[in-house]
């Protein structure tokens, strides 16, 4: 190999030699960055204000024993809270129950929008522009509201159990009452909302290209093999981004059980979830300090489920536009 010049390799050995040119800004390149900066700064200082600074709060908060009524004088304790976390049964409990619940809802409301999305996209289907709007109205019902109505739905006399006993089920569950069957009935009541999952999965499949599905059909790909090889793969993205929204859904699931149950964790503590947990402790109990380091196991656990995902989205996740 040939030898660079003396001058040439002292230039390249340099330190200025591997630093970036300085790029000068026209005038109005740096007055339209002024303007930038201008329009962007409400949400900046939204952000700052309601997102930065109350996180750093809490962060302080929770070597502190602060509390709403501060009977005690203020002082720095350390990694108490911490301590007192990690031998909370109460919190371990309601992880658990957090985890169990999510164990049954999030298969559900990854493929039940899907496959009802596959259903209104066929062109088969007559009259889907109705059904897409009938699909979508209970997203906007007033959740509350709605968890009341199901509340008397899946009562001991409410119309599901009329339904199964006219069927012939001579003593239906207590989808409510009953720590076998609550979780299904949450299940049952969130599958309520699931029309913005439909509607964003609809926008997907209507995304994938028909050259695919032509191409498919000429190697003699049937219906399976053309939503195994083609449909899945594509609609890969769609289906990661529910499954994060999922697990951040579970993990702060919360009023459903508020409005049912008012917080008691009944039937046997089963609906005592940690987000619920989470905020009887903050503002039933008052206890702030304890609260934030609460808080902030949370934000741990989600960050590190949802690094985790990112991660195996490398081999399943598949995105067209890289090789």
């Amino acid at each position: 190999m040939e030898q660079l010049p003396a001058v040439a390799a002292t230039r390249l050995n340099s330190p200025r030699s591997w630093r970036l040119p300085r790029v000068r800004l026209s005038a109005l390149a740096r007055r339209e960055a002024r303007q930038g900066y201008l329009f962007i700064s409400p949400w900046l200082v939204g952000f700052l204000a309601l997102t930065v600074v109350p996180m750093v709060a809490t962060l302080v908060f929770t070597f502190l024993n602060m509390t709403l009524a501060q009977e005690e004088p203020l002082r720095f304790v350390g990694l108490d809270n911490y301590v007192r976390l990690a031998h909370d049964a109460r919190v371990w409990a309601s992880l658990g129950n957090t985890f169990k619940f999510g164990l049954i809802w999030l298969p559900v409301s990854i493929l039940v929008p899907f496959v009802i999305a596959l259903a209104l996209n066929s062109r088969y289907l007559l009259g889907s522009a109705v059904m897409r709007t009938l699909l979508f109205m209970p997203y906007v019902v007033p959740f509350v509201a709605s968890v009341l109505v199901w509340n008397a739905m899946l009562g001991e006399e409410g119309w599901l159990n009329t339904a199964l006993q006219f069927l012939g089920w001579s003593k239906p569950p207590q989808w409510l009452f009953d720590t076998t069957f609550i979780y299904p009935g949450l299940v049952l009541i969130g599958i309520w909302g699931i029309g913005a999952g439909v509607i964003i999965n609809l926008a997907g499949l209507r995304g994938i290209p028909t050259e695919l599905y032509e191409a498919a059909r000429i190697d003699g790909a049937g219906w399976w093999a053309q939503l195994r090889n083609v449909t899945v793969p594509m609609m890969s993205p769609i289906l990661f981004y529910t499954l994060i929204l999922g697990v951040i859904e579970v993990l702060q699931y919360f009023l459903v059980p508020l409005v049912l149950k008012n917080g008691t964790g009944e039937p046997g503590g089963t609906t005592l979830f940690y987000n619920l947990n989470l905020y009887q402790t903050f503002f039933t109990f008052q206890d702030l300090s304890y609260g934030a380091t609460m808080a902030w196991l949370l934000f741990g656990i989600a960050l590190v489920i949802t690094l985790i995902l990112f991660r195996l989205s490398r081999r399943y996740v598949f995105y067209a536009g890289e090789r």
